[in-house]
């Protein structure tokens, strides 16, 4: 029987064509994690009413996969070159379909959010070894055509997420969106095993940064959870100020610890460049921005607007769409003009389009967002590819892995602050308006409503048509100011790229490998 496997397999699988099948197995991976970050978002109202998640298990529901998967993505680079990338990925694919199994039949929103974390632990293993893999197996003259069919898997994923959310959500369940993967991890498994050879970075140092990823993990967790559970938590409590401290002092830790390990997960020369700390700053920015703008319009469309989970997911196409289209053009203008004025411009867009989305109301409509999408497509299509570039140029070439992992922490981190953030600003300025315009309500009850903002606020509290219209008013002044302080920390995004990036890619040694690596770390980290 196993020398029947083998024959079939050389038979299916040639030196000739192994490299597509491995590309194949990789796009597999890749649109499974890709598929992820959006496709969530538009089925969020749905799982808030069956299983009565709270605001905080809501944003949680994304921020749990986004910080697992910031925080491991370095480790899960780093381990990959230590023990064999081939191997790493699979466990990596193997982790994320088995926890999209358990989160489809999740009996409760704590369930729900843990085994979303674990998918993100997945997601970080997986990430950095499909680009060390694609590279390991395309010769420079065929890396191009390779990246680019990778590139267009991504952003196709980006694009289906939230209609296929919608659809899945509307007309079956919102638990059929993660019965979607395990049927693509296990074909990317089996191509796995039979096309792609196992490598590693022979120069790499056996040695594993635990003391660092301890504290990286420490801090980041710690930080986020005093964002997202500040406001119901308050403030100046002690838990959230213990929680602020932790943050401080691992993150201040794992500083000290990467300056002085000898083979740290981090290496801060990286920070040295201009280009390189200009880039991830803008990745951070950008993400923020768009995250938080995607989470909160997703239940301002179907609490507010009273779109169904797939008019919500189709209402996102403008901005996925333009995504595609922008960004392989934005990559090709790159290597003519330089990376900077690009980013500046694309960041420019952002903020408009933040800014005219500000201005919604509770009558407003879609009309007044489609323009918003359609810039914040060209927007980050503008950017995304661009600032990838402009980091993985500042690096040397057999330090993009890891250069392209801290990019990718920078990006994801971001994400998961933006709609911390974004949940924060929203309670806080709607809190203010809810106290100004039901005084007549205890203050336990106004407290109540104004923490369940962030989920369109119209729930359980109340019955009276002038409480809902007033928490209906409340919620969408509040996200609107959310918005316009988020356009202008776009704005700010653009004065750093401005200042910081280098006018055109700089530290190309050998123009066309360097030029396939720059995109690969492009895809990998701008295009999702």
């Amino acid at each position: 029987m196993t020398e029947r496997i083998l024959a079939h397999r050389h038979r299916l699988v040639t030196a000739e064509n192994s490299r597509w099948w491995t590309l194949g197995a990789m796009c597999f991976a890749l649109f499974m994690v890709m598929l992820d970050n959006t496709v969530v978002n538009v089925s969020l109202p749905s799982i808030q009413r069956d299983l009565h998640a709270s605001l905080s298990a809501l944003e949680w529901t994304v921020n749990a996969y986004t910080l697992t998967f910031a925080v491991l993505m370095v480790t899960g680079g780093r381990l990959g070159d230590i023990f064999g990338r081939r191997k790493l990925f699979l466990f990596g694919v193997v982790v994320f379909g088995l926890s999209s199994v358990a989160i489809g039949v999740a009996p409760d929103d704590t369930t729900l959010v843990a085994f979303r974390a674990v998918q993100g632990i997945g997601a970080a293993f997986m990430m950095p070894a499909t680009l060390s893999i694609i590279t390991q197996a395309f010769p420079p003259h065929q890396r191009g055509m390779a990246i680019g069919t990778w590139a267009g898997v991504s952003a196709m994923a980006l694009a289906i997420g939230p209609v296929l959310g919608g659809f899945l959500t509307q007309y079956v369940s919102w638990r059929a969106i993660f019965f979607l993967n395990p049927p693509i991890a296990v074909a990317a498994v089996a191509v796995t095993l039979f096309a792609t050879r196992e490598s590693r970075d022979e120069t790499v140092d056996k040695t594993v940064d635990i003391p660092g990823i301890v504290a990286i993990t420490v801090g980041l967790t710690a930080l986020v959870l005093a964002l997202v559970e500040g406001n119901r938590w308050h403030w100046g409590s002690l838990r959230v100020t213990s929680l602020f401290a932790t943050a401080l002092v691992a993150l201040v830790a794992f500083v000290l610890i990467e300056l002085r390990h000898k083979a740290p997960m981090v290496d801060f020369r990286f920070f040295r460049s201009r280009s390189f700390l200009g880039a991830n700053l803008v990745a951070f920015f950008v993400t923020f921005a768009m995250l938080a703008q995607f989470f909160f319009l997703a239940l301002y469309m179907q609490n507010i607007l009273h779109f169904s989970p797939l008019q919500a997911g189709v209402r996102f196409l403008p901005a996925t769409a333009l995504i595609i289209v922008m960004g392989p053009l934005a990559g090709r203008l790159t290597d003519k003009v330089g990376p900077r004025p690009l980013m500046t411009a694309g960041l420019v867009v952002v903020a408009t389009a933040i800014l005219i989305q500000s201005r919604i109301t509770i009558h407003s409509g879609y009309l007044l967002l489609l323009p918003g999408f359609i810039l914040m497509g060209i927007g980050m299509g503008l950017v995304m590819s661009p600032m990838s570039t402009a980091a993985m140029n500042a690096v040397d070439r057999t330090k993009a892995g890891v250069a392209s992992g801290v990019l990718s922490m920078s990006r994801m981190v971001g994400g998961t602050f933006g709609v911390a953030v974004m949940g924060a600003l929203v309670t806080t300025i709607g809190r203010a308006k809810i106290d100004s315009s039901l005084p007549h309500l205890p203050a336990a009850t106004r407290a109540a409503i104004a923490n369940s903002l962030g989920g369109g606020g119209v729930q359980g509290h109340h019955a009276s048509a002038q409480v809902v219209a007033t928490v209906r008013e409340a919620f969408v002044s509040a996200l609107g100011t959310g918005l316009t302080i988020g356009a202008v920390m776009t704005l700010f995004g653009a004065v750093l790229a401005w200042m910081l990036i280098q006018r055109a890619p700089t530290g190309v040694t050998s123009p066309a490998p360097q030029t396939a690596d720059a995109q690969a770390a492009a895809v990998e980290v701008g295009v999702a």
